[in-house]
Protein backbone atom coordinates (compact mmCIF):
# COMPACT_ATOMS: atom_id res chain seq x y z
CA UNK A 1 0.00 0.00 0.00
CA UNK A 2 1.26 3.47 -0.95
CA UNK A 3 0.96 5.65 2.04
CA UNK A 4 0.86 9.74 2.02
CA UNK A 5 4.70 9.86 2.90
CA UNK A 6 5.23 7.42 -0.31
CA UNK A 7 3.72 9.78 -2.39
CA UNK A 8 5.22 13.24 -0.95
CA UNK A 9 8.72 11.39 -1.55
CA UNK A 10 7.41 10.54 -5.03
CA UNK A 11 6.25 14.38 -5.71
CA UNK A 12 9.13 17.00 -7.16
CA UNK A 13 8.80 20.28 -8.73
CA UNK A 14 8.71 19.31 -12.16
CA UNK A 15 10.27 20.63 -14.79
CA UNK A 16 8.72 19.35 -18.24
CA UNK A 17 5.47 18.20 -18.63
CA UNK A 18 4.23 16.14 -21.18
CA UNK A 19 1.00 17.81 -22.68
CA UNK A 20 -0.29 15.14 -24.43
CA UNK A 21 -1.18 13.53 -20.92
CA UNK A 22 -5.08 15.13 -19.27
CA UNK A 23 -5.37 15.11 -15.79
CA UNK A 24 -8.60 13.13 -15.66
CA UNK A 25 -11.87 15.77 -13.96
CA UNK A 26 -12.42 13.92 -10.96
CA UNK A 27 -8.60 14.00 -9.88
CA UNK A 28 -8.89 18.04 -10.37
CA UNK A 29 -11.86 18.41 -8.86
CA UNK A 30 -10.43 16.36 -5.91
CA UNK A 31 -7.04 18.80 -5.80
CA UNK A 32 -9.58 21.79 -5.77
CA UNK A 33 -11.99 20.86 -3.05
CA UNK A 34 -9.31 20.20 -0.94
CA UNK A 35 -7.66 23.20 -1.83
CA UNK A 36 -11.54 24.69 -0.99
CA UNK A 37 -11.76 22.65 2.56
CA UNK A 38 -8.15 23.99 4.24
CA UNK A 39 -7.71 26.56 6.62
CA UNK A 40 -7.39 30.19 6.36
CA UNK A 41 -7.04 32.79 8.84
CA UNK A 42 -10.64 33.27 10.40
CA UNK A 43 -12.07 30.85 7.85
CA UNK A 44 -12.27 34.12 5.68
CA UNK A 45 -10.99 32.44 2.21
CA UNK A 46 -9.34 35.82 0.89
CA UNK A 47 -8.50 34.40 -2.29
CA UNK A 48 -9.53 32.47 -5.31
CA UNK A 49 -8.59 30.10 -8.09
CA UNK A 50 -8.42 30.86 -11.37
CA UNK A 51 -7.51 27.64 -13.86
CA UNK A 52 -6.68 29.12 -16.85
CA UNK A 53 -7.30 26.67 -19.96
CA UNK A 54 -7.02 29.36 -23.12
CA UNK A 55 -3.80 28.40 -24.65
CA UNK A 56 -3.69 31.70 -25.75
CA UNK A 57 -3.91 33.33 -22.23
CA UNK A 58 -1.40 30.84 -21.00
CA UNK A 59 0.93 31.74 -23.66
CA UNK A 60 0.94 35.21 -22.45
CA UNK A 61 1.38 34.22 -18.75
CA UNK A 62 4.30 32.02 -20.27
CA UNK A 63 6.03 35.21 -22.20
CA UNK A 64 6.16 36.85 -18.32
CA UNK A 65 6.96 33.92 -16.12
CA UNK A 66 10.16 33.25 -17.05
CA UNK A 67 9.13 31.40 -20.47
CA UNK A 68 8.87 28.46 -18.15
CA UNK A 69 6.87 25.79 -20.83
CA UNK A 70 5.14 24.14 -17.65
CA UNK A 71 2.92 27.04 -17.63
CA UNK A 72 1.70 26.07 -21.59
CA UNK A 73 2.46 22.03 -21.42
CA UNK A 74 0.57 21.33 -18.24
CA UNK A 75 -2.54 19.96 -18.76
CA UNK A 76 -4.16 22.73 -15.82
CA UNK A 77 -2.92 25.93 -15.03
CA UNK A 78 -4.13 27.06 -11.81
CA UNK A 79 -3.52 30.80 -10.44
CA UNK A 80 -4.60 31.42 -6.72
CA UNK A 81 -5.29 35.41 -6.42
CA UNK A 82 -5.65 36.87 -3.14
CA UNK A 83 -7.70 39.26 -2.40
CA UNK A 84 -6.60 43.28 -3.35
CA UNK A 85 -8.24 44.21 0.57
CA UNK A 86 -10.29 43.20 3.48
CA UNK A 87 -13.47 45.52 3.35
CA UNK A 88 -16.22 45.38 5.48
CA UNK A 89 -18.47 43.84 2.34
CA UNK A 90 -16.19 41.13 1.71
CA UNK A 91 -16.14 40.22 5.51
CA UNK A 92 -19.75 40.26 6.31
CA UNK A 93 -19.95 38.04 3.62
CA UNK A 94 -18.49 35.29 5.24
CA UNK A 95 -19.99 36.09 8.22
CA UNK A 96 -22.90 35.37 6.95
CA UNK A 97 -22.06 32.92 4.78
CA UNK A 98 -21.54 31.08 7.91
CA UNK A 99 -24.91 32.14 9.63
CA UNK A 100 -26.73 30.85 6.92
CA UNK A 101 -25.28 27.17 6.69
CA UNK A 102 -25.35 26.71 10.82
CA UNK A 103 -28.57 27.93 10.96
CA UNK A 104 -28.01 30.42 13.92
CA UNK A 105 -26.17 33.16 15.54
CA UNK A 106 -23.60 32.91 17.84
CA UNK A 107 -22.89 36.12 20.30
CA UNK A 108 -19.27 35.03 20.29
CA UNK A 109 -18.54 34.70 16.74
CA UNK A 110 -20.71 38.12 16.20
CA UNK A 111 -18.44 39.97 18.67
CA UNK A 112 -15.45 38.03 16.54
CA UNK A 113 -17.33 39.55 13.50
CA UNK A 114 -16.89 43.17 15.05
CA UNK A 115 -13.58 42.61 15.80
CA UNK A 116 -12.36 41.82 12.56
CA UNK A 117 -14.66 45.35 11.19
CA UNK A 118 -13.25 47.11 13.99
CA UNK A 119 -9.03 46.34 12.57
CA UNK A 120 -9.22 44.97 8.83
CA UNK A 121 -10.54 47.62 7.19
CA UNK A 122 -8.42 50.58 8.73
CA UNK A 123 -5.68 49.17 7.54
CA UNK A 124 -3.37 49.54 4.01
CA UNK A 125 -4.34 47.79 1.32
CA UNK A 126 -1.43 46.30 0.91
CA UNK A 127 -0.79 45.06 4.53
CA UNK A 128 -4.06 43.23 4.05
CA UNK A 129 -2.86 41.95 0.51
CA UNK A 130 0.00 40.95 2.36
CA UNK A 131 -1.76 38.75 5.14
CA UNK A 132 -4.63 37.71 2.22
CA UNK A 133 -1.64 36.10 0.16
CA UNK A 134 -0.13 34.10 2.52
CA UNK A 135 -3.78 32.18 2.87
CA UNK A 136 -2.96 31.77 -0.55
CA UNK A 137 -0.07 29.66 0.10
CA UNK A 138 -1.53 27.78 2.66
CA UNK A 139 -3.79 26.36 -0.25
CA UNK A 140 -1.02 25.89 -2.34
CA UNK A 141 0.55 23.39 0.07
CA UNK A 142 -2.78 21.48 0.63
CA UNK A 143 -2.88 21.45 -3.76
CA UNK A 144 0.84 20.40 -3.58
CA UNK A 145 -0.11 17.33 -0.67
CA UNK A 146 -3.40 16.33 -2.22
CA UNK A 147 -2.24 16.43 -6.04
CA UNK A 148 0.64 14.22 -4.33
CA UNK A 149 -2.41 11.99 -3.06
CA UNK A 150 -3.79 11.52 -6.43
CA UNK A 151 -0.05 10.96 -8.09
CA UNK A 152 -0.49 14.19 -10.53
CA UNK A 153 2.71 16.33 -10.80
CA UNK A 154 2.68 20.39 -10.04
CA UNK A 155 5.16 22.99 -10.01
CA UNK A 156 4.59 25.77 -7.12
CA UNK A 157 5.66 29.04 -9.16
CA UNK A 158 6.50 32.38 -7.88
CA UNK A 159 8.57 33.19 -10.87
CA UNK A 160 6.39 35.56 -12.91
CA UNK A 161 5.49 38.83 -13.12
CA UNK A 162 2.45 39.53 -10.86
CA UNK A 163 1.33 43.20 -12.54
CA UNK A 164 1.24 41.81 -16.06
CA UNK A 165 -0.30 38.41 -15.17
CA UNK A 166 -2.83 40.53 -13.41
CA UNK A 167 -3.60 42.80 -16.29
CA UNK A 168 -3.47 39.47 -18.75
CA UNK A 169 -6.42 38.15 -16.53
CA UNK A 170 -8.03 41.57 -15.85
CA UNK A 171 -8.00 40.74 -12.26
CA UNK A 172 -8.00 44.24 -10.40
CA UNK A 173 -11.71 44.13 -12.23
CA UNK A 174 -12.64 41.48 -9.79
CA UNK A 175 -10.43 42.67 -6.69
CA UNK A 176 -7.45 40.17 -6.83
CA UNK A 177 -4.14 40.16 -7.15
CA UNK A 178 -1.82 36.91 -8.38
CA UNK A 179 0.08 35.34 -5.95
CA UNK A 180 0.93 31.82 -7.39
CA UNK A 181 0.57 30.15 -10.34
CA UNK A 182 0.51 26.02 -10.30
CA UNK A 183 0.64 24.19 -13.37
CA UNK A 184 -0.87 20.46 -12.81
CA UNK A 185 -0.21 17.55 -15.14
CA UNK A 186 1.98 14.66 -15.84
CA UNK A 187 5.49 14.45 -15.72
CA UNK A 188 7.81 13.94 -19.49
CA UNK A 189 11.03 12.12 -17.53
CA UNK A 190 12.78 12.52 -21.39
CA UNK A 191 14.10 16.14 -20.77
CA UNK A 192 13.50 16.53 -17.13
CA UNK A 193 16.73 17.32 -15.55
CA UNK A 194 15.06 16.73 -12.08
CA UNK A 195 12.82 13.81 -12.46
CA UNK A 196 15.55 11.09 -11.57
CA UNK A 197 17.64 13.12 -8.98
CA UNK A 198 17.14 12.21 -5.25
CA UNK A 199 14.83 14.46 -3.31
CA UNK A 200 17.59 16.93 -0.84
CA UNK A 201 15.64 17.33 2.54
CA UNK A 202 17.12 18.33 6.06
CA UNK A 203 17.49 15.68 8.58
CA UNK A 204 14.52 15.13 10.61
CA UNK A 205 17.29 16.14 13.58
CA UNK A 206 18.06 19.17 11.95
CA UNK A 207 14.74 20.89 11.12
CA UNK A 208 12.62 19.13 13.97
CA UNK A 209 12.75 20.51 17.43
CA UNK A 210 11.64 19.91 21.05
CA UNK A 211 11.42 22.30 23.07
Amino acid sequence: MTTLIDKLQWRYATKKMNPALPVPQDKLDRILEAVRLTATSSGLQPYEVLIVQDPALRQRIREHAWNQAQVTDASHLLVFAAWDNYTAERINQMFDLTNDVRGFKNEGWEAYRQKLLSVYPQRSAEENFQHAARQAYIGLGTALIAAAEEQVDATPMEGFDPAKVDEILDLKARGLRSVLLLPLGYRQPDGDWLVNLKKVRRAKEQFVSTI
